[in-house]
């Protein structure tokens, strides 16, 4: 009993991606012109042909699983089938070529088949619409919230006389009589029969005979619209969006190309963004820093925030506010907003300040300034000195 499945060799469960994967690598590898005169090849191609034509086909595949490869006797193709499986090569080419896209290698990474045939990639009847890029320019405030912005776009568009069709009535839309409205032709090169774009109607499979005033038989015009581009908050400098159909439109009914808008933020005059945190950094006296302070000061999320900064608080301490950030584009949460402290030296001292700081700098004592009296004892246990 013929077991298809060990032909191509793969398992029962295989997928019809994995079934037509191992019929490619059999073909490609017993096909007759790449061993001429080896029956044995040509026994091995009708074979793997005749599996494949049976576990490609989902009802023919299910009666071969019920019943076996008897059930299905003169019942590929009409002929009667000889012990070798397929009654002729004919046949089994037939299968390769289809199995290949009707006319070309698919990836075999042999040139072989491609310059022996003399295949060539037909245009398809009708081409996917172009894709668009702009760039779109928002502010910080504008990214940390989303926004919906109005743009404008100037893209081939659906014929509003034929709606796309390119004729100037739906009677001058006639079937190509090349091709009987198959869009395809076959060309015998040896006993080979390859398909292609028929050159009548360029593969529509239809032809007009009188063309539509409004393009010229394009089907297609250039427009000038307008449309609501919604941003989503959290989006940075980079952040490319996709709208899917608002490129221009495709010829002959083709899907529409896309949109891409790649976005540019602004910088802010007082937040800086990392990831999804803000830093803002906060200027403090020397005595809020000192004394410490309550302090309030705007916030990107939310207006306003309130912080307590403590006594002896130094210059380059981080306050982390939770979820006051940036919204994560991809909807992970939210980023914080980091307060770094700037303790500021005065300048254009009066003379009673100065003073001041004289008589206070004679009281300091090294629990006033544990940095320095850190760093001089480094410095003493290194050079000896201090």
């Amino acid at each position: 009993m013929t077991d298809y499945y060990s032909v191509l060799g793969v398992p029962k469960s295989a997928s019809q991606e994995e079934i037509k994967k191992a019929y490619r690598k059999g073909a490609l590898k017993y096909h007759p012109d790449k061993n001429p005169g080896d029956s044995g090849a040509e026994r091995k191609f009708k074979e793997v042909s005749e599996a494949y034509e049976i576990l490609s086909n989902e009802e023919k595949k299910r009666i071969y699983d019920q019943y076996g490869a008897d059930a299905l006797k003169g019942g590929m193709g009409g002929g009667p089938r000889g012990p070798q499986g397929f009654s002729s090569m004919e046949e089994a080419l037939r299968t390769f070529m289809g199995a290949f896209g009707g006319g070309r290698t698919a990836s075999s990474g042999d040139g072989f088949f491609d310059s022996f045939f003399g295949f060539e990639e037909a245009e398809p009847a009708g081409r996917e619409g172009a894709s668009k890029k702009m760039n779109l320019t928002i502010s910080f405030e504008e990214a940390m919230r989303g926004v919906e912005k109005e743009v404008s776009l100037n893209n081939y568009a659906p014929c509003d006389v034929c709606h796309g069709s390119g004729a100037a009535s739906p009677q001058a839309i006639k079937r190509c009589m090349r091709c009987q409205g198959t869009g395809q032709v076959h060309q015998t090169r040896g006993f080979f029969s390859v398909a292609a774009h028929c050159p009548a109607c360029h593969g529509r499979g239809k032809t007009i005979s009188e063309l539509c005033s409004g393009c010229q038989g394009g089907g297609r015009v250039k427009k000038k619209k307008n449309i609501n581009l919604k941003v989503p908050a959290g989006v940075d400098t980079g952040t490319c969006l996709r709208m899917t159909g608002y490129g221009d439109a495709g010829e002959a009914g083709a899907p529409a190309g896309d949109l891409y808008v790649y976005i540019t933020v602004q910088p802010s005059e007082i937040f800086e963004r990392h990831g999804d945190d803000v830093i803002l950094r906060l200027p403090l006296s020397i005595s809020e820093a000192a004394l410490g302070c309550k302090k309030e000061m705007p916030s990107p999320a939310d207006g306003m925030c309130r912080i307590t900064i403590p006594e002896g608080t130094q210059t380059g301490k981080v306050f982390r506010v939770g979820r006051l950030g940036f919204p994560n584009v991809h909807g992970q949460g939210r980023g914080d907003l980091l307060i770094e402290v700037l303790v500021e030296i005065p300048v254009n001292l009066s003379k009673e300040q100065k003073e001041i700081l004289r008589q206070f700098s004679e009281t300091e004592g090294p629990h006033n300034a544990p940095n320095k009296r850190s760093f001089l004892d480094k410095l003493k246990s290194i050079f000896g000195i201090g």
